[in-house]
Formats: C-alpha cells, structure tokens, sequence
C-alpha cells in the first residue's frame, strides 16, 4: 500500500480505499474536533474492529437529549462494525466530573450511583445496539488498586498539568476552593482509557483535556493512544444555554411522545439543522416549508424513542390541535383542578403551568411581556389581559398558553 507524507506531523498515512474514505466522513461529520482525522483513518485502513468508548457518569437517572449526541455517534461506529465500550463511572460518579463546575459537585454514594445506572442504562440502549456494546463499571479496578498504586498513578501528572485547566485556574483565581479529589478526576477518566485500551474516545468540547490526559497515560504504558472525537454541546429549546435540566430547557428521552413532539415544534427554524445533524446524523429537506420541516424531525424523534406508531400518533395529535385549531377533540395534557395551590391569579396559575406541565420556569416579567401584553394566554377562548385578575377553573376548561402549548383541568 502507498503512503502519503504529512507535512504538520511528519506521519505517513496510508492511501485508504473508497469505502474506508466514506466510513471516515461518515465518522467526522457533525463532530466540533478530532484528532485527527489522519490518525482515524490509519486505524480504520487496518481493517480490525476499533474499540470506541463513551463514559457516563449516572448523576441522575434521566438522560435527556444533549446527553444522547456522544451516543448517537457512538452507534454509528457500532452500525460500521467497531465495538462500543460504554463506561458505566460508578466510582468517578462519586467524586464528580468538575467540568465546567464554579464548584465542586455534591457527592453521591455508591448506591445512589448503581440505583441511576439502572434507568440511565435502559435508556442508553434506545440508542446503542444493547447486544453490541461492551459495559464496564469503573470501579471494578479503582477499588482494588491499593494507596500506592494511586500514588504512582498521580506521580505522572503534575499540580501544573492540572491547573492549566480553565474551570480549575478560574477558581484558583477568583478565591474560590478546589478540592484535591476533583483534581483526581482527569486521572480517573484518563486510566479508563488505559484499562479498557480505547482506540477512540467520544465526549463533549468540556471534555478535551481529560481525553488528552487518558492519551498520555496510553502512551506511558506502551499502547497506542485514542483518537479524540469531540462533539458539540447541544443546545436547549431556547437556542442558547447548553441543554440541561437545571435550566429547564431540556426534552428528557424518557418523556411522553406527544410532549417531545410539542417541544421540538417549540425550537426556533435555525436549530432545526442542529438537531437534524446531532440527533439524527441526517439533513432536513430543504425544500419543505419550515414548519412542515419541523413537524417531520419532531415525528423523527419522537419515533426514535417511542417507536413508529407512538410518533405518528404524536404528529396526528399536534394536527388536531393547531393545524385544525381543534382542542376539544385534542389529547391535552391535563391538571387537576384540587391539586391548584390556593387563590392563584392569573400570572400565577399560567407560571405553575408552565412549570409543572411543560417543565419551563418563566419569570413574571417573561409572562408578563411575551404572554400577556400581546393576548397568547386564553382561557376557553377568552383572552385573559390582566395578570393579576382572580381566576375561577372549572373542570372541562381550556388553558391555551400560546400557539403551542395548552392544558385541559380536570376536577
């Protein structure tokens, strides 16, 4: 086989085949950074199954959609023939992933961890092929290795290799504590890659340095060091923040298909081919009209996870109640009315709503601006102005929030 020279790392990469070519695109499309390329291909062109891994720590036992684009790229190395090794981190759970954070994480125990895990798992293999993926458990060998073997582990990194990470050197700066055990968690994730001898390892963009870290103790034991594939962060429904729980902007894979589909409808046109990309390794038609467009990647998903009948259901309901404006015939989610806090007004009720139902925090000034100012909020119809008005409920009742959310209450 001819070989290539690089002129940027001095290597020479193998001239692949066609199918190996297309195999690499595939791979690299909707990725923020691999490195490299070259070295994924070189891996590829030897024709043997790669061992491709994905850590999760189970922090909660939901995942939601931003956790599942690692996973959906991960499938795709399994759809090829490679073998995916899920890390299941019951013992770096417990320290916590100090990625990102001002602070350090609450701990968890261990049967807080495993309990996660269960759910986090069954929802994991809606994605990923359950009879084609390794899972391991990373305290299997950190709870066994005695205080000296963690010694020498951490003899080869150093405090300065540590702080060069952003989130740690912000708060070294700014005053703010880093615990020692957070400075562990690199190492941890970065020893995985050794024990399970990774060939590619999948994260985040928050994820880079701890990637690089598992490369250099790869090559300190003598294998040969992964390929780092980083995918981007997804965002949320409101098209800014990164998609989590905590701001509420999240569609949780677990969620009820008609709730998905109405969430997905809630996303602006310029995400669409965001979500296309990263959720499901595909292209939106262009030549559709927007919203149809829209209707489709949420018919999408929602059958991703909840199977084709339940996705078609979901888009025939979203029909029903805006494309033919009849809400009396819709499948509405509903609150009952007993279960109100006492003497909500207006603003009040449409915020409990939300929150409750939709799983949104709005503030007062929110509802106040983008709710009530221009007349969205309707009861039965009637257009309620004031936020501050006294509301009587009565069972059967029709709360329309704006085009595309509304609840039924119940007594």
């Amino acid at each position: 086989m001819s070989k290539n020279s690089n002129l940027e790392t001095g290597e020479s990469t193998p001239v692949t085949d066609p199918a190996i070519e297309a195999a690499l695109q595939q791979l690299i499309a909707g990725t923020a950074k691999v490195l490299s390329p070259d070295s994924l291909r070189s891996k590829l062109a030897k024709g043997q199954p790669l061992r491709v891994k994905l850590g999760v720590d189970p922090t909660s036992p939901d995942i939601h959609l931003g956790h599942t684009v690692a996973m959906e790229k991960l499938r795709q190395f399994q759809n090829l023939g490679h073998q995916a090794v899920l890390i299941i981190g019951d013992f770096t759970a417990t320290v916590g992933d100090p990625t990102g954070r001002s602070s350090a994480r609450p701990p968890l125990t261990r049967e807080q961890v495993l309990e996660n895990a269960k759910t986090y798992t069954d929802q994991a293999f809606k994605i990923l092929d359950a009879a084609k993926t390794e899972v391991a458990y990373n305290g299997d060998w950190f709870r066994k290795m005695t205080y000296e073997e963690v010694l020498k582990l951490n003899a080869r990194v150093t405090m300065q290799q540590m702080l060069q990470r952003e989130d740690f050197k912000s708060r070294v700066e700014e005053g703010k504590e880093v615990r020692l055990h957070e400075i562990q968690y690199p190492i941890m994730q970065g020893w995985d890659s050794v024990m399970i001898k990774s060939d590619v390892e999948i994260g985040g963009t928050d994820q880079l340095f701890n990637i690089l870290v598992g490369r250099d103790l790869q090559k300190e034991e003598g294998l040969p060091q992964q390929v780092v594939m980083l995918m981007p962060l997804l965002e949320g429904l409101d098209g800014v923040k990164k998609m989590s729980k905590s701001t509420g902007n999240y569609i949780g894979v677990n969620e009820a298909p008609k709730e998905m589909f109405a969430k997905i409808m809630s996303i602006s046109d310029d995400l669409m081919d965001r979500y296309h990309t990263l959720l499901l390794g595909s292209e939106r038609d262009t030549t559709l009209h927007p919203n149809e467009a829209k209707k489709q990647l949420a018919e999408k998903i929602a059958t991703r996870y909840h199977g084709e009948a339940e996705g078609r259901a979901a888009r025939l309901d979203w029909d029903t109640r805006f494309s033919n404006k009849d809400l009396n015939a819709a499948d509405l989610p509903e609150i009952s009315i007993a279960s109100l806090p006492a003497d909500l007004n207006a603003i009040q009720l449409t915020a409990h709503v939300f929150e409750t139902v939709f799983n949104l925090k709005k503030s007062n000034g929110e509802l106040r601006k983008q709710y009530f100012t221009p007349g969205a909020i309707q009861l039965d119809g009637e257009k309620l102005m004031d936020p501050m008005a006294s509301v009587e409920l009565q069972a059967g009742q029709i709360l329309r929030l704006s085009k595309k959310q509304s609840i039924k209450f119940s007594e």
